[in-house]
């Protein structure tokens, strides 16, 4: 069976950065942290009082206000992603075949937000019974983002959210670009949504202290690959991607950002939060990607990484990488976007897809920002191209991009420049 060609036509994106695919690019290359002091909650007493937040977003602009009372901040950014995506592709609604349009979202925990109110209130009147609001449940549940947007334009195709931690959003798309070329669908509006910016998540990650506690200054707090390093930022927010097949594409004369040529999956089978310390998942799902793109390692320009800015992640990737790359891991461009746009979890994979996709399309690569000499740590390789600081212009024929979930959960996902 000969396999279908997968090209990028849509992007939309709500982000810390943000609340659009151009404004996000414009500030991720500019080198714009986002984070901030959290506004969503009182944080005295928690041991970080910061995050990157979406910022300024006004519901109203995507989905009517009545409807947005029925779904958790999660899934008002999924919807707001997914209508700019649509939007931006040019679909044509009337005349696509929408038993043959899926949507595939990745979603890490879900609705977060909802859950604690919910739990919150019966807590405080549970003398009065279980009294619960009738949406709590489609409120929460992780799959409800997909299930919205199918039922906002009548896309009839496959239809699930995947969920595997911080590597959701990137099995989602590999799920997508999967089912586009074996013929099961032409297109597929894929990507990621999170909203964990709560007490119970920010309290959660506090006590397995992941998160970085860098209170006084929270702007330069992330900071892949230096020795000061000491947590990740929690973001928020959706990225969407619109993929399909590429005749589909070419019959409509859609514009193609890049086109998909791989992914990959593996399991670290080593430790519920920790990654090996030897990147033997990362390097493994590296090399699958690569395989499955029929593609050499010095085939790829840019490396957006996982580099979520803790001790023991930064290191064993960059272990991965001169393992899966060897001489060629030199002349690479590596940077970490989580640096300015925080973790998004569940929607990490999608938003540093739609970067990788863009820097493939324009050529550039986004810095990793808040490096600053003196900082260096001895198990880290220097001579690597870290694209510290600045954006860097140069030719992305291919960019690869990774995600790493707890539990082991590993993802990759390869982008080139489109050739007919």
């Amino acid at each position: 069976m000969e396999l279908k060609r997968v090209v990028v036509t849509g992007i939309g994106a709500v982000s810390p950065l943000g609340n659009s695919a151009e404004e996000t690019w414009k500030n991720v290359l500019a080198g714009v942290s986002g984070a901030a002091p959290i506004t969503h909650f009182d944080t005295t007493n928690f041991k970080t009082t910061f995050a990157c937040e979406v910022k300024d977003f006004n519901v109203a602009d995507f989905i009517d206000r009545k409807e947005a009372r029925k779904m958790d901040p999660y899934c008002q950014y999924a919807m707001a992603a997914a209508t700019m995506a649509v939007d931006n592709s040019k679909l044509d609604l009337e005349s696509i075949d929408k038993n043959r349009v899926g949507v595939v979202l990745g979603v890490g925990i879900g609705g977060m937000q909802t859950f604690e109110e919910e739990v919150s209130y019966y807590a405080t009147h549970e003398d009065q019974g279980p009294r619960f609001n009738p949406f709590f449940v489609p409120k929460m549940i992780a799959d409800i983002a997909a299930g919205h947007i199918s039922m906002k334009y009548g896309f009839h195709g496959p239809n699930y959210v995947t969920s595997s931690a911080c590597a959701s959003s990137t099995n989602a798309i590999a799920d997508a670009f999967n089912l586009i070329r074996l013929g099961k669908a032409n297109v597929i509006v894929t990507g990621g949504a999170e909203a964990a910016i709560r007490p119970s998540g920010v309290g959660g990650f506090n006590a397995m202290h992941a998160l970085s506690t860098r209170n006084d200054e929270p702007q330069k707090a992330s900071r892949p690959f230096s020795a000061s390093r000491d947590g990740f930022i929690m973001g928020e927010g959706s990225a969407v991607l619109v993929l399909e097949e590429l005749e589909h594409a070419k019959a409509r004369g859609a514009h193609i950002y890049a086109e998909m040529a791989g992914a990959g999956m593996s399991a670290d089978a080593h430790h519920i939060t920790a990654s090996h310390p030897e990147g033997l998942g990362a390097k493994l799902v590296m090399q699958n990607a690569l395989e499955d793109a029929g593609m050499k390692p010095e085939d790829i320009d840019y490396i957006n990484v996982h580099g979520t800015s803790t001790p023991v992640g930064d290191i064993s990737e960059v272990k991965a990488i001169k393992d899966v790359f060897g001489e060629h891991a030199y002349k690479l461009n590596i940077s970490s976007t989580k640096s300015m746009t925080g973790h998004l979890l569940g929607a990490a994979g999608a938003i540093e897809a739609m970067f990788s996709v863009l820097s493939v399309e324009n050529d550039i690569v986004p810095p990793t920002i808040n490096h600053e000499t003196g900082d260096e740590d001895p198990e880290i390789d220097y001579k690597l191209n870290f694209t510290f600081g600045k954006a860097q212009q140069r030719t992305v024929r291919a960019a690869l991009s990774n995600t790493f979930g707890f539990g082991g959960h590993n993802a990759c996902a390869i982008f080139k420049k489109y050739k007919a």
